[in-house]
This record gives C-alpha cells, structure tokens and sequence, in this order.
C-alpha cells in the first residue's frame, strides 16, 4: 500500500490500518493463534500501521500486536498505542474485565493524565510489547477529563516528541467540539476520530475536519462501521449502531444506502471504507481485524475502487451531506 504522511512530521501510515480493539477480546474472547494469523494476514495485504492501547482487553491488545511486531523490521511499519489509563495489577478473583472485553480482571484502570502518569504508561507499554518505540502517542477517551488532558496531557506528549522519544502525538476521541478544541489550541499532529466522520454520521465534516485541514492535522478515521450498522451489506437483524441496538430509522436509513450502492455494483461496507476518506485531512482509516479471514476480506474491500457517481447519487437521495 501506499503510505500517507502525518502532519508535518516524517511519520507515515498507510491508509487500511490494523485497529487492535478486537484483539483485546473485545465483545468475543480472542485465541492467541487466531490473532497471530489476523496480524500476518494484515500484513501480508500491505497493512504497515498497526494501532492499539493498555485499554484494549487490559494489555492483551499490545502483548499480541507487539508479539507479532517484533518479528518484523523495526522500520517497516508505524505503530501507535494510547495514554491516559495506567494499569494497575489486582487479584482477579475468577472476575472478568467489566468494560466489555473477554479477559480476567487482572489490572483496574486508573485515569491519569498527569506528565508522570503519561510517562509511566509509556513505559509499561513498552515492555508488554517488547519494542524499543512507539511511532505515534494519543490522549486516549480524554472527553470526562478533557481539561485534564489538556492542561497535562498534552505537554506530556509535547515532550516526548521535543526528546524524540515519539514521531508523532494527538489524541483519540469521538467528541468533534472537544477535538476540535484541542487541535485549535495545541500543536499536535493526528487526530483518530472515532464513529464521527462515517458513512451514517457526517458530523466530524462540519467543523473538526476543515479546522484540522487548515492546522495541518492529519486524521485517521477510526469506528468507521458505526459498531457495525453499516460492516454488511445489509443491516443485520441485531445489528448495533454506536454499541446499543440500532434504531430503527438508521437501520431503514442504511437499507436506502444499500439500494444505492447495490445500483452501482457497490456494498455498504465498501462505501463505509472510502467515504471518511474523500476529505483531504483524512489520511487513511482503522479497521478491527480479529481473524485472517476477516483481515483478507477487509484488505479486498478497501482494495477495491468506488464509481464517483456513487457518492453524487447519496447526495441526490439525501442519504450523504459531502
């Protein structure tokens, strides 16, 4: 694949990123041979950015991802992981995470935004890993304690990347007003916007991705099926929209894109991967991969090419705003 450059840093991703979340056993437990045979699939396709976090399963994300990383030339790929949660290990007591991944209870998180906690993150992300750097730092769900993040966090990183420790920081968040705040009054560099700035919602284009574009602020666009309303070609009778049930006028919604894409030899999933990507701040997309089959299937979507008069068709139809 092509890479895609981040900001005005030498920081490069390609555009089909590898998103960890599933790895973490999120909504499903994840067999370790099952996720080293969805990370070789990505990389066999060409996916060189890998994204994961301490959040993601309570460190399973990066202990898998940075397995399968080390076996591979240091410069290769770009990768990045989150801060702002710090691990602290706990007796699990035969419990599970309570957040939603399939893992024992073996750490809590504690929110910490602070420089040593930033730090400290830093660090213990490294050894769980095993690589000797990470690419790319983001404030991570800094929206119920944005001032924090903004007041600490963000200098954190700003150290890091003066000391060269990291290419590239920023944050990843789905409120558009909060991002576009920190992008205003920060110098950072990427921003992954989360279920904002897809296929069903539209609202990351009306002001975080201008304001970003004018920064010079690249954009990756991550949560891109919306939980997965628009990952089929069809709504799926549980189908999920920002993880609750979908509602019934998005499901119908999302039926009207289909007749659409189905019109022009296109599925919704393919269109969901190339919309974020026709603004010019966005410089490529995350994707949740948590088997081979799946990485293979998503690579030959994205590889696949979206007719113009696809998109000029949504708008006439009222169905897309951009």
């Amino acid at each position: 694949m092509q890479t895609n450059r981040l900001g005005r840093t030498a920081v490069t991703v390609t555009p089909l990123g590898f998103g960890g979340g599933p790895l973490g056993g999120l909504f499903a437990p994840v067999d370790h041979d099952v996720a080293m045979a969805a990370l070789a699939a990505a990389w066999a396709g060409g996916i060189r950015y890998f994204d994961t976090s301490p959040h993601y399963g309570i460190g399973q994300s990066e202990r898998l991802v940075g397995e399968f990383l080390r076996q591979r030339p240091r410069d290769a790929y770009t990768l990045s992981t989150k801060v702002g949660r710090v691990l602290v290990p706990q007796d699990p007591a035969g419990r599970m995470d309570d957040v939603g991944f399939h893992v024992p209870a073996t750490h809590r998180r504690v929110w910490d935004f602070t420089r040593d906690g930033i730090r400290r993150s830093v660090e213990d992300s490294l050894t769980r890993m095993g690589v000797d750097r990470f690419d790319v730092l983001l404030l991570h769900d800094a929206e119920e304690h944005f001032e924090d993040a903004l007041r600490d966090g963000y200098p954190a990183l700003a150290e890091l990347r003066d000391e060269g420790v990291v290419g590239a920081i920023g944050a990843g968040m789905y409120d558009t007003a909060l991002q576009t705040r920190l992008v205003r009054e920060t110098d950072i560099d990427v921003m992954i916007q989360s279920g904002r700035s897809t296929l069903l919602d539209h609202t990351a284009f009306d002001g975080l991705l201008p304001e970003c574009q004018r920064r010079e602020v690249s954009v990756i666009a991550a949560s891109i099926f919306n939980s997965g309303l628009s990952a089929t070609p069809r709504p799926l009778a549980d189908a999920h929209y920002d993880y609750e049930p979908a509602p019934p006028e998005m499901v119908t919604r999302t039926h009207r894109i289909a007749d659409v894409c189905e019109a022009h030899g296109v599925t919704v999933p393919q269109a969901a991967m190339k919309f974020p990507l026709r603004h010019p701040a966005v410089v490529g997309i995350l994707v949740g991969m948590r088997s081979a089959e799946e990485a293979r299937d998503d690579i030959a979507m994205f590889d696949m090419d979206v007719p113009e008069p696809l998109w000029a068709d949504l708008r006439a139809e009222g169905l897309v705003s951009v």
